[in-house]
């Protein structure tokens, strides 16, 4: 029986584009002409508006639509797939075919096993983002603006950017699925440049999630995250330059968690693993990480940037343990993966858009937390770095080498935090990082709702959390000797 959410999405493309029961099963009839594992048709209809301010004036807005369909057809472990931004009677046949084509070979006699489970309804928002009136947006980033350079004199430049967007999805496929989607997402994005002298210093802040655009005019939200990036950006004013060399480090909780994502939630993916290319290929059921490292990737979270009701082959969202005190339990899976490693999709199966063929990305990723205060965390370490923030960082699927630099770390001294420092990135392995780590905070918090993913040209929102760890013995590139 169809969800009421799927009806909805039905009725919409249906009266909009005409596409009914009888097109979609006629496309899926040209998809499967021959012999193949599966084949389904993605539609997406979404809307963007994004507004931003730069030297104390909005600068641009911006709002577009984007729409089309995607056709898939699977056979053994070709894969094709055709898109169209027209979305016809016409348009979708021609894709099924070019798909169908592409995709030649024998199928498996046996279909994919798809993960059972209940709908989620995990951010039920009544008005579109998207119909907010910008009058709202251009008020709430003039105020930003003027919010933050009343905290210091010294802000010199405010940036900052609101994001909405409203996605109708909607997935017909050869097992019989027929599931629809509406997803809210918003973003508010603040940065902010501290100036004294000649140093300048940025400080960057933001929130978001699936959840309506009123909670981001709140002056509570907003005004808290102007504080933060104020914050940070005058701290870095008077920050030392950073030690180099190997020493323990602690990471704090929330946003750090980015670390967790790219050096090892990667190299967790199913596609990874069943090339044998990750450094976790064949590995499940090893030790690789310290006795108490759990890894959770958990798409069920309400509200959270990275969460979905279903990903983007239909399959509903699951609470998925990576690692389980240590040892490697699983890997995440879309449906080709799953399939061809004999095992069910994670609902992990994702896309940037219609015109793009899903794979294997994480949701919401994060470590549990432990049984220590995060300042007996910090009490434990005589000499060493505390990093509070992270910016970018490279991460090397195959060999797990990871760089990342920090955004906010100060040294630690005789068990307490001394000085913040800049300069200072993290060097290590991903699979090596998480067997140093030696002591796990009670504190878990997961980040703002301000990731985003990119994989194989492909961005995808996400979320990271990680409770106050400490790693021992880890190599910190700095600008001191």
């Amino acid at each position: 029986m169809t969800a009421p959410t799927a009806d909805r999405c039905l009725t919409f493309f249906r009266d909009r584009f005409g596409m009914d029961d009888r097109n979609l099963d006629r496309a899926l009839g040209t998809a499967l002409e021959r012999e193949v594992d599966h084949a389904d048709l993605f539609f997406e209809y979404s809307t963007q508006e994004a507004v931003s301010l730069e030297e104390g004036i909005v600068k641009s807005g911006d709002r577009h639509l984007e729409q089309g369909v995607g056709v898939r057809v699977q056979a053994g472990s070709r894969q094709g797939y055709a898109h169209s931004d027209e979305i016809t009677v016409e348009s979708l046949e021609l894709a099924a075919r070019t798909a169908r084509a592409i995709s030649e070979g024998s199928g498996a006699a046996a279909p994919a096993r798809i993960t059972s489970g209940a709908r989620h309804d995990l951010y039920p928002v009544e008005r579109a983002p998207t119909d907010v009136p910008v009058d709202a947006k251009v008020d709430l980033l003039s105020a930003i603006d003027a919010y933050a350079r009343s905290l210091d004199p010294r802000v010199d430049q405010v940036m900052a950017s609101v994001v909405s967007q409203h996605r109708q999805l909607l997935l017909a496929a050869s097992d019989g699925t027929l599931v629809g989607d509406v997803q809210p997402l918003v973003r508010l994005n603040v940065q902010v440049i501290a100036a004294d002298g000649d140093r300048r210093e940025l400080g960057y802040e933001g929130a978001g999630g699936r959840y309506e655009l009123e909670r981001l005019l709140d002056p509570e939200l907003w005004q808290a995250r102007v504080r933060e990036a104020v914050r940070v950006a005058t701290l870095n004013l008077d920050a030392e330059p950073c030690p180099a060399g190997t020493m323990d480090v602690v990471l704090g909780p929330g946003w750090s968690g980015v670390l967790l994502h790219e050096a090892v939630g990667h190299g967790l993916e199913g596609d990874f693993n069943r090339k044998g290319v990750s450094a976790f290929s064949g590995r499940v059921g090893e030790r690789v990480a310290s006795e108490g490292v759990t890894v959770i990737d958990d798409g069920t979270l309400a509200e959270r940037r990275g969460s979905l009701n279903v990903d983007d082959e239909g399959t509903p969202t699951r609470r998925t343990v990576l690692i389980e005190d240590g040892i490697l339990v699983g890997y995440l899976q879309d449906r080709l993966n799953a399939r061809l490693m004999g095992t069910e999709s994670t609902g992990n199966g994702r896309r940037e858009s219609y015109a793009h063929v899903p794979m294997p990305r994480m949701t919401n990723t994060f470590m549990l937390a432990g049984q220590e205060a995060p300042e007996d965390v910090v009490r434990s370490v005589d000499r060493g770095l505390y990093i509070a923030s992270f910016g970018g960082g490279q991460v090397d699927i195959t060999s797990g080498k990871f760089v990342f630099s920090a955004t906010e770390a100060y040294r630690i001294e005789d068990g307490r935090l001394g000085a913040p420092v800049k300069g200072a990135s993290l060097i290590g392995n991903g699979p090596d990082v998480l067997t140093r780590v030696s002591r796990i905070g009670n504190d878990l918090a997961l980040d703002l709702g301000i990731g985003t993913c990119g994989k194989d040209g492909q961005g995808v929102p996400v979320g990271v959390g990680l409770p106050t760890i400490r790693v021992d013995q880890v190599t910190v590139g700095g600008t001191q000797g």
